[in-house]
């Protein structure tokens, strides 16, 4: 079955008592179970799991292809998931430029508890090497990364993990299954924030974690789950299914309109670099063009006149929306090393772009006049 069909049926099937061909929304919060409490129907209570977030769970683990994955109420919590099973003395390498979510866990939380968190450029395989030799217990990749969108060579690096016996998490977040399958490439497990492409609207908080395999790892990561209360509520669920169906044809629009505004920011005097992988001099777009089908609708650029400029440009635009996240329809610029706080390393003239689905001219004519001096 190709992707765009799969997209359309995984986790969409017709209700079997009504017909209904829009997979339905089952709000109970508990099912029925035996006088000892033994399962009648599988489930027992909405926060282990529901019959809405199953079939999402479904979708998410054919369209990445994986053997399970698990369904979250929001990007960090997926994260936090993870990075909780890290114990005092463990040692682990975080992507220099990553989302400052995961980033500030590392610093406010794993620091507490004893975890040494290794930061290193991802694209730089001799430093990955070298960092991993003092022994390493699971590498976080981002690629493309957030928010200078480099490319790291996810099958190198799950290779390197390997052979120290740590897993491979990748945040498939900007790229989604539809341009990228980290776990064909190697990688254990992939992270997504649904709240973004998954959702589209920025209408739906959610996250997901697809596993290559269904291990003893995954039922811990469940378990955790359960316990920390972190299911995904059935409304969210239904939406972020919904998204699902489309996604693939809203990434084809949000990937022609980033291509197509890089294209004319590259070439703007006020502009000193783009940040796009689809820009051949981008270094990382002959691995990105290995690696990927596409190059994706997140870019970010640096101004020459430095935060004054950056501010000044963010302030002038009028159809892009001054907003954090990314992945709807509508385009979104934001000042990172402003929004992020206290853990950013983002440079201070970087502006990042969520390429939307309006018409790209009029998105360049909307730079062109915030760019204009």
């Amino acid at each position: 079955m190709k992707f765009d069909t799969l997209a359309v049926h995984a986790g969409a099937e017709v209700d079997r008592e009504t017909g209904a061909v829009a997979p339905p929304i089952h709000l109970s919060t508990t099912f029925r179970h035996g006088p000892a409490g033994e399962l009648v129907d599988e489930l027992e209570y909405q926060r282990d799991d529901h019959p809405t977030q199953r079939r999402l769970q479904a979708a998410l683990a054919a369209l990445e292809g994986g053997e399970r994955a698990l369904a979250f109420a929001s990007g960090m919590a997926a994260v936090a998931a993870v990075l909780d099973t890290l114990q005092c003395g463990q040692r682990w390498l975080l992507a220099d430029d990553c989302y400052a979510g995961t980033r500030t866990f590392a610093a406010e939380v794993l620091s507490e508890r004893g975890v040494e968190t290794v930061t290193v450029d991802l694209a730089d395989l001799d430093a990955v090497r070298a960092a991993s030799t003092g022994g390493v217990a699971l590498l976080w990749a981002e690629s493309p990364s957030n928010p200078r969108i480099r490319i790291s060579d996810i099958a190198e690096l799950a290779r390197i993990a390997h052979a120290h016996g740590a897993l491979l998490v990748c945040d498939n977040t900007f790229a989604t299954p539809v341009l990228q399958k980290p776990l064909q490439l190697g990688a254990d497990i992939v992270m997504h924030s649904t709240t973004k492409y998954f959702g589209g609207h920025s209408d739906v908080l959610g996250g997901a974690l697809v596993f290559a395999r269904n291990d003893d790892f995954a039922e811990r990561i469940a378990q955790r789950r359960l316990l920390g209360g972190a299911v995904l509520s059935p409304f969210s669920a239904w939406l972020t299914l919904r998204g699902c169906r489309s996604l693939p044809a809203r990434m084809r629009v949000h990937c022609a309109n980033a291509a197509r505004v890089a294209e004319f920011l590259d070439t703007h005097p006020e502009v000193e670099v783009v940040h796009y992988p689809g820009l051949p001099a981008h270094p990382g777009h002959a691995l990105a063009k290995q690696q990927m089908s596409g190059f994706g609708g997140m870019l970010s650029i640096q101004l020459r006149g430095g935060r004054e400029a950056a501010l000044r440009v963010a302030s002038k635009l009028k159809l892009f929306i001054n907003a954090t996240s990314l992945g709807g329809c509508e385009s979104l610029v934001e000042h990172r090393a402003s929004v992020e706080g206290t853990h950013s390393t983002s440079p201070q003239n970087l502006l990042r772009f969520s390429i939307g689905l309006e018409d790209p001219e009029d998105l360049i004519a909307d730079l062109q006049q915030a760019l204009a001096a």
